[in-house]
């Protein structure tokens, strides 16, 4: 007779590779499922009574920012409060490895300004005590945390570490910096580096609006420091393109380019637009062109708009740039509030145009796609409560409209700015390409734009609006669940996960659908120097279980710490069974 350490009885259970939903048990045994099928015969040390919910894998989140975060902090937040138990970090081509000494102040610049992190917050945070990407590695298994974590090797630490000011410079590397940078590229993947990650978006620049090191980096660089993943036979490319200020032809050429040269497969970021033609096509294109020559080009999708939230206690904000209001932006929100209800101030505030400043600073009044953000979320919000619209029916400004919204709730009040994947005010556009096989669930940004973007609760969305909740056709939930789990731990290589069948990962979420909510994000102030942070909280959770270990329960952390450093690709369980 078998005993589980953990068993979860009578749930609705979905594989998460996309077979259809049975009521079964799920027994587990150390950090493995040992069981998964109908009633379970043997006895526990634990039993969670699943009836009426829904049991499927833990999901994972192959874009996030949690470099800083999981050096100084214990809880994945937010991504393990929405069902994530692994998480992928390094996107972007930014982090905190390789760094020499000398190096911090230009890798904390180029956080704080790429991913919207404060200064004072890495500052307070991050004890330095590695160099290399090895070690820094070692000093992430050294500290416990709630989930598992992977990194990618990003692009800017390396190159770096490698030129110096050179970089910092952009000047392009000459063959002894390629070579080098090849070299250690390869120490990192055999550490247990994901894959590598770069960034050649415009807007992706240091706090003082510099571009940043990768911006520009030519393709001989790229190829050659591929050629460490295809010399090692291991790991995932990824990138984020500058297809907005470029073209998909031109941006995807390049990444396919390199892609090809080292045999491994690639992800990058792609969006809708608001308006217009349908432009994103012609990635979907160049994938389907080369995908169908043997590669494996992934776009990475997020399932509901692309943009930022802004409020008086945020970083981005209509009016963070205006010269009157310059002066308190960094006050905490109780002390701008006499400034923001004078009205000398208001009348001061709203008439004046804003400075030049950092490129998403300066995306912050796009008023028709700009709406009050409340509690419910709403993530597809009617065209005619846009800033613009309201402002119109009201005989007002945009700018007055957006004032006083963020006024409300005594200055705590929200505004979602969709800057993509609204296409003609709907989400629909967004169903095809969730559907697609070859597009991936991603783009969460946990531990980023600490004060502007809480994406990494699309998994809560994933499932309350695609699944449950939205007003025309909808996805099946074992669509959703296999879009959050097997397929994006598949396209990073974890093959060990994402999937209920015994060998596999021990990664599992029991969630109550009918009661599953997101509620509204708030600002906490809970970082390194006291920083603050937007989080999302959801309910419905009733378990999160991390390698065997249940870390929530009824959506309150458990104070369980099981989480691991993945190091490079899992394989799947040699007498793994599929549903």
């Amino acid at each position: 007779m078998m005993h589980a350490d953990l068993l979860i009885t009578g749930g609705l259970i979905v594989d998460g590779a996309g077979g259809a939903p049975v009521i079964g048990d799920v027994a587990l045994v150390g950090d493995r499922i040992a069981y998964v099928g109908p009633l379970f015969g043997g006895t526990a040390a634990e039993t969670i009574n699943a009836s009426g919910r829904v049991v499927t894998p833990g999901f994972v989140d192959i874009h996030t920012h949690y470099d800083g975060q999981a050096i100084w902090g214990e809880e994945m937040a937010p991504s393990s409060s929405h069902g994530v138990t692994t998480v992928v970090m390094g996107n972007c081509g930014v982090g905190f490895a390789p760094c020499r000494h000398d190096d911090h102040d230009a890798l904390i610049r180029l956080m704080e300004g790429v991913e919207d992190i404060p200064g004072v917050v890495m500052a307070a945070g991050l004890p330095w005590d590695w160099q290399t990407f090895p070690e820094y590695l070692a000093a992430l298994e050294a500290r416990p945390r709630d989930i598992d974590v992977a990194a990618l090797l990003p692009h800017s630490p390396l190159r770096v570490w490698v030129m110096g000011s050179r970089a910092i410079d952009r000047e392009p590397a000459t063959p002894a910096d390629l070579a080098e940078m090849r070299r250690i590229a390869g120490e990192a993947i055999a550490a247990g580096a994901i894959g590598f990650a770069t960034s050649r978006l415009n807007i992706h620049r240091t706090k003082a609006g510099e571009l940043i090191p990768t911006y520009g980096a030519d393709l001989d660089e790229l190829k050659a420091i591929a050629g460490a993943l295809s010399d090692a036979g291991t790991g995932v490319l990824q990138a984020v393109l500058d297809a907005p200020f470029s073209t998909w032809a031109e941006e995807l050429h390049k990444l396919i380019a390199v892609a090809e040269s080292a045999g491994r497969p690639a992800t990058f970021t792609l969006a809708t637009s608001n308006s217009g033609p349908p432009i994103w096509q012609d990635a979907l294109a160049a994938v389907d062109a080369a995908n169908a020559r043997g590669l494996h080009i992934w776009p990475q999708i997020l399932p509901r708009p692309i943009g930022m939230v802004s409020g008086w206690a945020l970083s981005t904000h209509a009016f963070c740039l205006c010269p009157t209001y310059q002066p308190i932006a960094g006050l905490p929100l109780a002390d701008q509030l006499p400034y923001l209800r004078d009205p000398a101030f208001r009348t001061a505030v709203i008439a004046e145009a804003p400075n030049d400043g950092h490129p998403l600073s300066m995306l912050t009044r796009n008023w028709n796609w700009m709406f009050p953000f409340g509690d419910p979320p709403v993530y597809e919000p009617a065209r005619d409560t846009s800033i613009a619209a309201l402002a119109e029916a009201q005989g007002r400004s945009p700018a007055e409209v957006a004032y006083d919204t963020m006024l409300d709730r005594d200055g705590q009040g929200l505004i979602l700015n969709t800057l993509g994947n609204f296409h003609e005010g709907r989400l629909d556009a967004l169903l095809p390409l969730i559907r697609r096989a070859d597009t991936v669930m991603g783009l969460g940004d946990g531990g980023a734009h600490y004060a502007a973007i809480c994406d990494a609760s699309y998994p809560t969305f994933m499932l309350t609006y695609w699944v449950r909740d939205r007003a025309g056709e909808r996805l099946s939930l074992a669509e959703a669940v296999h879009a959050l789990a097997a397929k994006p731990a598949t396209v990073m290589g974890l093959h060990d996960r994402g999937i209920l069948a015994p060998g596999y990962k021990a990664d599992v979420n029991v969630i109550n659908l009918d009661t599953l909510a997101l509620h509204a994000p708030v600002v906490r102030f809970d970082l390194p120097g006291g920083g603050r942070r937007l989080d999302q909280a959801a309910s419905g959770y009733v378990a999160t279980v991390v390698n065997g270990q249940v870390i929530r329960r009824d959506d309150v952390s458990t104070g369980a710490r099981p989480g691991k450093v993945v190091r490079g690709s899992q394989c799947a369980p040699v007498d793994a069974v599929l549903a």
